[in-house]
């Protein structure tokens, strides 16, 4: 049974790679480190599920045992939520309007050891309960086994539930904060040049988001292995070991028969694509996106030689100067108010006349000098 969705499941999941990592730069800029896992941590799900479905389309074949091997983005994202949500809660519950340096380091550190160490201690806890090394779907690719045993839900399994309970208790908080302190927290966020109340508002808007869709996907799986296969008991590192270089290969005609495996396969590899594509909404389209757009614009045409829309409408206006075979710029004309504006004065005609010779003159050398001097005798008989 061929996959429907090839091939704009790939092509879709690299652009969304792409997408997602497209704000990364001022991110990085703000040293927010919990939003810029999330686009790294999303970027490289969307790229993993997008080789998957490429590397095995129509076959089950085990071509890359030690790419499979690497699957550590199972609660990456909601790690990376789960920071966003803190760093929220922390601004809404500030005390002193400035923060130091120092302190600012040791939120990143924090961050960084939430968003990195959890996923890379999921690994671990993961292979304590893994009956073989990884099991290969016709179509959707390789996926980490987890031997359905007791042991298997703590370890592994309720990770990405509990991160996602943590999330929402610190967005509850972060609301409760706000609204208890809205005077305070405007005078914070107006104070810090890299998060705008703007920025603030839709980074509680992504991490509520993601909040709403990741961990119902992770309640439901695990209801699945609950109800739909038997739970066995924890007996030995030995006896859940026992075959560990075992990869299982499942024909697509065997698993799609499964109507709740084909709901949580294609719930599991879209819901990257959607944090992408939501994250991209909510920054894509921002103020300092669009400056950052102007600026890369700018930067590309500068380096080709090409004046952008924004570089003609931002430089300044010159006045060209008369060529040098002019000999000086005519001098300005005020009519007197008792005269009649035609110029009907001597003067006026000998100006023109004055005019003419030059215009006669001049346009025996340069086309330039006609349109110079023609100019200025419109400004003078106007």
């Amino acid at each position: 049974m061929s996959d429907p969705t090839y091939p704009a499941f790939p092509i879709l999941t690299f652009f969304a790679a792409v997408l997602v990592l497209i704000p990364l730069p001022w991110h990085l800029q703000s040293l927010n480190a919990g939003t810029c896992l999330f686009m790294i941590w999303t970027a490289i799900a969307c790229i993993n599920l997008g080789i998957n479905s490429i590397i095995w389309h129509s076959n089950a074949i085990d071509w890359a045992p030690v790419w499979c091997d690497i699957l550590a983005v199972a609660v990456a994202i909601p790690a990376a939520s789960f920071c966003i949500n803190r760093r929220l809660y922390m601004i809404a519950t500030i005390q002193t309007v400035s923060i130091t340096r120092a302190e600012r380091h040791r939120a990143v550190i924090i961050d960084l050891l939430i968003g990195i160490g959890i996923p890379l201690l999921q690994v671990v806890m993961q292979y304590v309960v893994s009956g073989h090394r990884y099991d290969i779907f016709e179509d959707i690719g390789c996926y980490p086994f987890t031997y359905n045993v007791t042991l298997a839900y703590p370890l592994s399994v309720v990770w990405p539930i509990v991160i996602g309970l943590a999330s929402a208790v610190y967005c509850v908080l972060t609301l409760r904060a706000f609204s208890k302190r809205r005077a305070q927290f405007s005078e914070f966020l107006s104070s810090k040049t890299s998060l705008s109340p703007n920025r603030y508002f839709r980074l509680m808007a992504l991490a509520t988001t993601e909040l709403l869709c990741t961990t119902p996907i992770s309640l439901y799986g695990m209801i699945l292995n609950l109800t739909a296969s038997h739970v066995h008991p924890w007996i030995s590192w030995e006896d859940t070991h026992s075959n560990y270089s075992k990869v299982a290969q499942y024909p697509a005609l065997l698993w799609r028969m499964d109507r709740s495996s084909v709901i949580g396969f294609e719930m599991t590899r879209w819901a990257p694509f959607a944090c992408a594509l939501v994250f991209f909404a909510f920054f894509g389209f921002a103020d300092e996106a669009r400056r950052n757009y102007r600026q890369a614009l700018s930067a590309i045409a500068k380096l080709l030689r090409i004046r952008t829309f924004y570089s003609w409408r931002s430089a300044p206006s010159k006045v060209e100067s008369l060529p040098s075979f002019v000999a000086s710029p005519l001098p300005p004309y005020t009519p007197s108010p008792s005269k009649n504006r035609l110029l009907q004065s001597e003067s006026g005609i000998a100006c023109i006349r004055n005019l003419q010779v030059r215009f006669v003159c001049s346009r025996k050398h340069s086309r330039n000098s006609f349109d110079i001097i023609f100019s200025h005798f419109y400004i003078i008989t106007a």
